[in-house]
């Protein structure tokens, strides 16, 4: 039922032309025309009001315009138009030879991109397989004393929390994972901007980066700049930003629970700490790895505090990883108080709804936190 092609040139690696998967004439019958993706703007040139999937559908089908040697595959992309509708309209416009549907054998397919990317073409795999990620990916340029570049992007959702009702096994995040591995570039946005900006600076980065979405914001509608609005609209890896200026508590974050600690910031204005003159700073650290300690350190400078918050599990995750960096670093000797975790519960997510938010942090525990840090 399936085949797939290859073009290889033998004097030397070319880029391979084509990537083709040849599927069941029956499937085909499944396939209807797919509504484009909408943007919402009163204005071409004004603010912009898009969710955080369809800027990741912009972001592919911009960047699979500017270079024909882009392509998605994953298991449902094509005819489906991705399982959370991220590559809604793609196969209608770029046609089965670059946006491949896959069977259930993710290993494989991942395998495949690695190879086809190591061949020079720029696949974009979502992913559901880590081996070739950690391994083929991530260190053949290493391996290969710096001859062999692999550009390649996996992408898929991930997060505890990241839907209800679905239990231990698709509810975790990876990003300590993918976090701790040479070689890798790994990103995990908040916001629409933040997720098309670093998912086309993963697929124009030549090394290979692993983006992290989190399924319940891909409804969630946010605000897009006009620079955002532009083909070429990229936000460097490696780059933190913040969401919220303030002087008397940093809160660091990434993914969902940059919404978290802004509802955080907003409840301890309403408790009056606000009248109090004190203030709660927002950075928001997409870039997992590399991060950006810079941004961290001085933004603990001007506040004296900090509470860092991720919803993996407690123990070797992001939130870990930013005390140690500021514990490591000049920011100690800023500080006024002990660096506060708010992290997710250290058990596999239970099924019931009840247990399932007591899982996850939440704007009160990250305002308790935050308040310790004051002595309040």
């Amino acid at each position: 039922m399936f085949s797939i092609s290859f073009t290889l040139r033998n004097k030397g690696i070319e880029p391979i032309k084509h990537v083709g998967l040849l599927l069941n004439r029956q499937s085909l019958r499944r396939s209807k025309r797919s509504k484009q993706s909408r943007y919402f703007s009163s204005s071409p040139s004004g603010p912009l009001e898009i969710t955080v999937r369809d800027a990741l559908n912009h972001a592919l089908a911009e960047e699979m315009e500017r270079d024909e040697k882009v392509f998605l595959l994953g298991e449902e992309v094509a005819l489906y138009n991705g399982a959370y509708k991220v590559s809604r309209g793609l196969f209608d416009k770029f046609g089965e030879k670059r946006i491949i549907d896959a069977p259930i054998t993710e290993a494989g397919f991942a395998g495949l991109c690695v190879g086809s990317a190591l061949a020079g073409l720029v696949p974009v795999c979502e992913f559901m397989a880590i081996d070739h990620i950690v391994n083929s990916a991530a260190k053949t340029y290493y391996m290969s004393g710096g001859i062999q570049p692999c550009n390649i992007t996996f992408r898929g959702p991930n997060g505890i929390g990241v839907a209800a009702g679905v239990a231990a096994q698709h509810s975790q995040d990876f990003s300590p994972w993918y976090g701790s591995i040479p070689g890798l570039k790994v990103v995990s946005p908040y916001s629409a901007e933040d997720a098309k900006g670093l998912l086309k600076a993963a697929i124009r980065d030549p090394n290979p980066v692993v983006v992290l979405e989190n399924e319940i914001l891909y409804g969630a509608t946010f605000t897009l700049s006009p620079e955002a609005q532009d083909k070429d609209f990229v936000i460097p890896i490696g780059k933190a930003k913040i969401e919220k200026e303030g002087k008397d508590v940093t809160l660091v974050s990434h993914s969902i629970c940059v919404g978290i600690c802004l509802d955080a910031a907003k409840k301890l204005k309403e408790e009056g700490i606000d009248a109090e003159k004190k203030y709660t700073k927002v950075l928001t650290i997409s870039s997992i790895r590399p991060m950006d300690v810079v941004a961290i350190v001085e933004s603990i400078k001007k506040t004296n505090r900090c509470v860092a918050v991720d919803g993996a599990f407690p123990n070797f995750g992001i939130s870990s990883e930013v005390v140690a960096r500021i514990m490591e670093s000049e920011a100690f000797d800023y500080l006024d108080a002990p660096v506060e975790r708010v992290t997710g519960a250290d058990v596999p997510m239970p099924y019931a709804t009840a247990l399932e938010a007591l899982s996850f942090p939440d704007a009160d525990v990250v305002v308790l936190a935050a308040k310790k840090t004051l002595y309040l």
